[in-house]
């Protein structure tokens, strides 16, 4: 009996330690991790900080922070702060900056073939659908691809779709392709190469240097991309005349990137946020680029005195003309421009008609409601 006792008391003076033991490593092991802190990314946008594209950059930087509890916390600083807009994608890949917010088409000078998320008429499809097509249809594969020939250092997230952006702003009202001859006239992208076609003198400038160089009759006449950030960075003081609709970047999104390094050494659970943030910050900016956007462009025409005007049928069928010819020859220099091309081929003639077929005339019910027979007035 007294044996057994003592091998009870034994054997519970061994389990409180243990339990002991175990509450001690619990309470250390949040300890460490605090310790260690929250990892901190730096990154630059190729936005001011004022226009609307940096906030979209904001935004997104804030969704990781907040999903991630602190653990992750992005900075985002605005163009030029540590380099130029152009000269994002060296510095991420070479890990001056541990990511950034951009567009595809401004590392064009690197390789031709990533103007293809963005710059050009996409074969009809919207930016939703290349977003599409980049997710579903071979796109995300291809890109990596390409960033590997190139040597780039980058994990990239394109996000983000634009609705189509204009002609440009100009002097007077553009009704013929040969107004644009001769013209100084900033774009990027493949877009310089169609625009150059149509005879236009092209200068590939960062969104921030566009109003001033116009003020300064270095640009006669520019392309940005939509009602707010164009009304934020002044277009409206150096042209009053804006031409909508064009084919020269009809399906352009965003593009988060971040160092490899950097990026692979994070934890599984932070990498699936961030996939998942990028999606969630897609949605946001089109919804809220509807909002602003809109807004902005009443406004253009009601404070600012900006006149908009349709691009003409005619301009915008050249413009699929010429871009033909000028994919047609950069696939015969380039294969993976070629094979990129396919791709979205393929996925644009499926899409496409499903989306022709399928989705009823915006028009149509615009007319109904808010035309001359005015039927909201009603309702």
């Amino acid at each position: 009996m007294i044996t057994r006792t003592k091998d009870k008391t034994s054997s519970r003076r061994r389990f409180l330690k243990a339990a002991a033991a175990g509450a001690a490593t619990a309470v250390v092991a949040p300890t460490v991790v605090s310790a260690q802190g929250p990892i901190n990314m730096r990154w630059q946008s190729t936005w001011p900080s004022k226009d609307i594209f940096h906030e979209y950059a904001l935004d997104y930087a804030k969704k990781v922070n907040d999903m991630t509890g602190g653990d992750l916390k992005i900075e985002v600083l605005p163009a030029g702060a540590v380099v130029p807009a152009f000269g994002l994608l060296d510095a991420v890949s070479k890990g001056v900056l541990d990511g950034g917010h951009g567009v595809l088409v401004y590392h064009y000078g690197k390789q031709t073939a990533l103007a293809l998320w963005g710059s050009g008429p996409a074969f009809g499809m919207d930016a939703n659908m290349l977003l599409a097509w980049h997710k579903y249809g071979g796109g995300k594969e291809l890109l990596a691809k390409l960033y590997e020939s190139i040597g780039a250092n980058v994990v990239s997230f394109p996000y983000g779709p634009m609705p189509t952006q204009p002609l440009g702003w100009f002097k007077k009202p553009i009704s013929k392709t040969e107004d644009l001859k001769g013209l100084k006239f900033r774009t990027v992208g493949i877009s310089i190469d169609l625009y150059s076609a149509q005879g236009a003198a092209v200068n590939a400038l960062p969104g921030g240097e566009i109003v001033s160089a116009m003020d300064r009759g270095l640009l006669d006449a520019a392309e940005f991309n939509n009602a707010t950030s164009d009304r934020v960075l002044g277009f409206p003081d150096v042209s009053k005349i804006c031409m909508l609709q064009s084919y020269h970047q009809n399906a352009e999104q965003f593009e988060i990137t971040f160092n490899r390094t950097k990026y692979d050494a994070l934890p599984d659970k932070m990498k699936a946020i961030i996939s998942n943030a990028v999606e969630a910050a897609s949605a946001e900016m089109s919804w809220k680029a509807i909002d602003r956007y809109s807004k902005d462009y009443i406004e253009l025409q009601t404070k600012d005195n900006v006149k908009f005007y349709k691009t003409p049928d005619s301009i915008l069928k050249q413009q699929l003309v010429l871009y033909d010819d000028i994919v047609k020859k950069k696939a015969a220099e380039n294969p993976i421009f070629k094979e990129i091309l396919q791709s979205q081929i393929a996925f644009a003639k499926r899409a496409l008609q499903w989306e022709m077929d399928t989705v009823v005339s915006r028009r149509t019910a615009f007319e109904h409601y808010f035309g001359a027979n005015a039927a909201a007035k009603n309702i």
